[in-house]
């Protein structure tokens, strides 16, 4: 682990292994709403702000404590920033 200005930053390795979703799957994953999810290959892990957002968690109430109080990451968060439907029919099976 380095530290950086007092705080410590996280070494990060990240490994994005080959996957190609089976085709037959796919209209499913698609009626869904899940299609493009399915697709994501990689994105950019920021250490410094993973290693800050680690420092702030607090286990017993699952929440971010920040300056300005505490916070959490919802269903909603996670449907605006993948574009996902959180309504509707539930997808099982």
């Amino acid at each position: 682990m380095v530290t950086l200005d007092g705080y410590r930053v996280l070494r990060l390795r990240c490994h994005f292994p080959k996957y190609d979703p089976d085709e037959r799957i796919m209209p499913y994953l698609r009626l869904a709403g899940f299609g493009d999810v399915a697709l994501i290959r990689r994105f950019n892990l920021r250490p410094n702000l993973l290693s800050a957002l680690v420092e702030r968690w607090c286990m017993e109430t699952h929440t971010f404590i920040m300056l300005c109080g505490e916070c959490t990451i919802t269903l909603e968060d996670v449907a605006m920033q993948l574009g996902l439907r959180v309504d509707g029919a539930v997808v099982t099976g």
